[in-house]
């Protein structure tokens, strides 16, 4: 399975999972599950640890590389699609993800239950 976490579910993850199930936990950790983060989500990480919204490491991109997760860039092809999507949900980054998961064939882990109203498939946390 290819999963991209959403941004609150990766924050989870690196603060030791407590607040997602045993069964996405599972799934996170199968070796034949690929995990993507999105470059969005370390910029929204990035953008709230700065206006002191938010506590993460310091080495996040190092943190993605030591859980053996796969870096998913952003790509023109992503903005065009995040720009067109039907107006259900507003967060620039979660448009971003939803578009991600559009185009790349990806299933996206979240606890977000306004993402349901995308064409996408979710696993819920």
């Amino acid at each position: 399975m290819r999963l991209l976490l959403d941004t609150h579910v990766l924050i989870w993850w690196l603060e030791g999972g407590k607040n997602i199930t045993l069964k996405v936990r599972d799934q996170i950790t199968r070796p034949d599950n690929e995990i993507f983060i999105s470059a969005a989500s370390a910029w929204e990480i990035s953008i709230k640890k700065t206006s002191g919204r938010l506590q993460t490491p310091d080495d996040l991109e190092e943190q993605i590389k030591h859980h053996t997760f796969t870096p998913l860039n952003i790509e023109i092809a992503h903005a065009l699609r995040a720009g067109a999507l039907p107006l259900h949900h507003r967060d620039p980054f979660d448009r971003m993800l939803i578009a991600q998961c559009q185009l790349e064939q990806l299933t996206l882990v979240t606890h977000d239950t306004k993402l349901s109203m995308y064409d996408i498939p979710l696993f819920e946390v």
